[in-house]
């Protein structure tokens, strides 16, 4: 993204905020390979390389819905889902290869720890709530923020509209022009409308983290 798009953006999105920092909790846990939506396909792509360790990094805004995709893709009870206010593990492993994929909180006073965890980050997953338009420039900023960062140079962005379930949700297609995602061309990027309570869209949005991660090269037999 060049300097002059980069002013452009910033000049729409206006984000004035004051962080208060505050040690964060955290829940780890492990799942078990069995009815994962869309995981099992990402770690098949590694079965090759056994002792692979996958980190996927989920962020978003406070309440666009990170923690209920995140249920969802472990096929968990989305019945009740409170705010993450540190941070959540869940760990899924197949054929001696794991993927750990981390849910951060994304209130104000957590999103200066995000960048404690982008180190070894294969694939960032970027949440929006579609249907809170109010925010659109907050999170858009964010998303800025994010791309500009070294150490999530080059990885790959899957960006999920969600709440799309609401009558109130911009398409996937307004938010890309809006927050002017054809701009990005340092890196394989998606934005995939989707909604983590019916769970349309998120097995397609993880297919194609699947296609746009890099497998390790076959050796050839001796």
């Amino acid at each position: 993204m060049d300097t002059v798009t980069r002013k452009r953006i910033i000049m729409c999105l206006q984000l004035s905020t004051k962080r208060r920092r505050r040690k964060p909790t955290f829940l780890n846990q492990r799942l078990q390979p069995h009815g994962n939506n869309g995981l099992l396909g990402i770690l098949r792509k590694f079965k090759s390389q056994p002792g692979k360790e996958l980190r996927i990094l989920l962020l978003g805004l406070d309440n666009a819905g990170k923690t209920t995709i995140l249920k969802n893709l472990a096929s968990e009870d989305i019945a009740h889902i409170t705010p993450t206010q540190g941070f959540n593990i869940k760990s899924v492993v197949s054929d001696d290869v794991k993927l750990n994929v981390w849910d951060i909180g994304g209130q104000r006073k957590i999103r200066p720890y995000w960048k404690n965890y982008f180190e070894n980050t294969d694939v960032l997953i970027y949440v929006i709530d579609s249907s809170d338009r109010k925010r659109f420039d907050e999170t858009g900023l964010e998303l800025l923020e994010l791309l500009e960062e070294e150490k999530l140079k080059s990885v790959p962005v899957l960006i999920f509209a969600n709440k799309q379930d609401l009558v109130t949700a911009a398409k996937a297609s307004e938010i890309a022009e809006g927050l002017q995602l054809l701009s990005i061309r340092d890196r394989s990027w998606q934005i995939q409308a989707c909604s983590a309570v019916t769970g349309e869209g998120i097995r397609d949005g993880m297919d194609w983290i699947s296609k746009n991660l890099r497998a390790p090269p076959t050796k050839a037999p001796k």
